[in-house]
């Protein structure tokens, strides 16, 4: 058998990446991020050097508007793009956010073409679909060239229909076409179909970028990505973690891997600073408070660990014998500085920054008070600690805020939790009885801020090892049809639980009040 090609980069073809982490990603249950989480991730984004940043839905809300406004306005390099309906007062909200990034401002808007959804969601016949497409690229070409347009659910779609959509606007004016497998259906070979179909039947495709949106329902949106560039797409639409809408999406750094790993027979590149992906990957789960599974590509606790001793053996030898990639490839390198009790703040600042956190004066003093009182309590503290300590204090200004917790419990004892709040600056106190100290202590915290939520979830996880480890904890609350994720660590694990459940009783709240500014 004859030996593949090893291509050089001169000559792989760069596919664009377009991260929708702070739009579909967002749209999970959980993921809601406010103005400052948003723009936090959207330099790390930066940092990672997408192409591409989906900044949100700027008619969605007034905060989802501020927020593609603040990114436009701050974030230089990649082009920043806004999503729209195809209606005209939403492609002028979008640029009126937009506007601020110039030239790299992408307005993006959708319909939706298969018959299932024009039938029973849009209830439109085809041609009034593609008289709406036409007419909403036309309006967003008016303000900007940098125009994309997306035919909603198009794994679905009829192909001549597909084809006719595709071609009308690029006439109109787009510049990019997606073609996303909206609901997850999907198969290689047949999304490698789709997008050959288009390149061979679409008179003027040439003149615009394919882009592509996998779903991950069916666990094949990866592999999906990589069959429409092999077909002739040149621009992948993913996000970090594969965070966003059910199964979530194309996960940035498993796509980004595979071309680089695979260079060998792939014949693509991408333009992604790779060791950012991990300090990336930590920052999203700093913001939304949901960890990645420990065997998650790449990124998981588990991606570069050895356990069987066969492997370990193979490792000790070589490490190619069971890595197909290097730590480093992926940001996972060692710190060489060791921190502690009597670490200075330089050595702090610097391995934050390593780790893609970028904080003002102001939180980085905060952040340091926690590390020095951590690092009296722990012989050395490790990136997973600051990480936690960030997730802290980097919420901004929350309604509720704990000020302290006493719990006293045993075998012969009812739990009794005493805590003592701020709300609004007011300080408050209670107590309450409840069934071990969690239960008292969440009723407690319950009481004093008047809150309906509905506690459906509470995992509990140690940071790193050893007894001195900080705990920490993730609890999910809903109310009214609205669900949240909040996170706490501490080396006590129920002072870290009371953190967790307060952290999301703000974050139900900041949503709350973001969706009644928008009404």
């Amino acid at each position: 058998m004859a030996k593949a090609k090893t291509t050089t980069k001169d000559d792989r073809h760069v596919v664009k990446i377009f991260d929708t982490t702070l739009r579909d990603g967002e749209q999970a249950p959980g993921n809601s991020m406010n103005i400052e989480e948003k723009l936090r991730l959207a330099k790390q984004l930066q940092k990672l050097n997408v192409d591409i940043i989906e900044a949100g839905f700027p008619i969605a809300s007034d905060g989802d508007f501020e927020a593609v406004k603040k990114v436009a306005q701050t974030i230089k390099g990649p082009e920043i793009a806004g999503l729209c309906r195809c209606s005209v007062k939403d492609i002028d909200r979008a640029w009126e956010a937009l506007k601020y990034a110039g030239e790299k401002g992408r307005i993006h808007t959708f319909i939706a073409t298969s018959d299932i959804h024009m039938k029973y969601k849009l209830q439109m016949e085809p041609q009034q679909v593609l008289e709406s497409a036409v007419k909403a690229v036309k309006r967003a070409a008016s303000y900007t060239p940098n125009v994309e347009f997306s035919c909603e659910d198009a794994a679905r779609t009829r192909l001549p229909f597909l084809a006719q959509v595709v071609e009308a606007v690029i006439a109109a004016g787009a510049t990019t076409v997606n073609i996303p497998d909206t609901v997850g259906y999907t198969v290689p070979f047949e999304y490698f179909n789709i997008i050959k179909f288009l390149k061979d039947n679409v008179p003027n495709i040439e003149k615009a970028v394919i882009s592509v949106h996998c779903h991950n329902d069916l666990g094949l949106s990866v592999a999906n990505s990589i069959a429409a560039i092999q077909a002739g797409a040149g621009q992948v639409e993913c996000t970090i973690n594969g965070i966003g809408e059910r199964a979530g999406n194309c996960s940035l750094e498993e796509f980004v891997m595979v071309l680089r790993t695979r260079r060998d027979i792939l014949p693509f590149a991408t333009n992604i600073a790779t060791e950012q992906l991990t300090p990336a990957s930590r920052l999203l789960t700093s913001i939304t408070g949901i960890s990645v599974q420990p065997n998650k590509s790449v990124v998981g606790a588990n991606a570069f660990a050895h356990e069987a001793g066969i492997h370990q053996h193979g490792m000790l030898m070589d490490k190619s014998t069971y890595e197909i990639m290097t730590p480093e490839s992926v940001g996972l390198t060692a710190s060489a500085l060791v921190l502690g009790k009597h670490s200075g703040r330089h050595a702090f600042k610097k391995r934050l920054g390593e780790l893609g956190h970028d904080l003002n004066d102001e939180l980085l003093n905060r952040a340091f008070e926690r590390f020095k009182t951590l690092a009296d309590l722990k012989k050395e503290v490790f990136d997973e600690d600051l990480d936690a300590i960030v997730t802290d204090e980097a919420r901004g200004e929350d309604k509720y805020k704990l000020e302290h917790i006493t719990v006293t419990c045993g075998s012969f004892a009812v739990a009794t939790a005493t805590v003592q709040m701020e709300i609004n600056g007011t300080p408050v106190r209670t107590a309450e009885l409840g069934d071990g100290p969690v239960d008292s202590a969440f009723k407690a915290i319950k009481k004093l801020t008047k809150s309906k939520a509905k506690l459906t979830q509470y995992n509990v996880g140690s940071i790193t090892g050893g007894t001195d480890a900080q705990g920490e904890v993730t609890v999910r609350v809903e109310e009214g049809g609205h669900t949240v994720v909040g996170k706490g660590s501490s080396t006590d694990i129920i002072v870290a639980s009371a953190k967790a459940y307060i952290h999301a009783l703000n974050r139900l709240h900041g949503k709350q009040k973001r969706l009644t500014d928008a009404v």
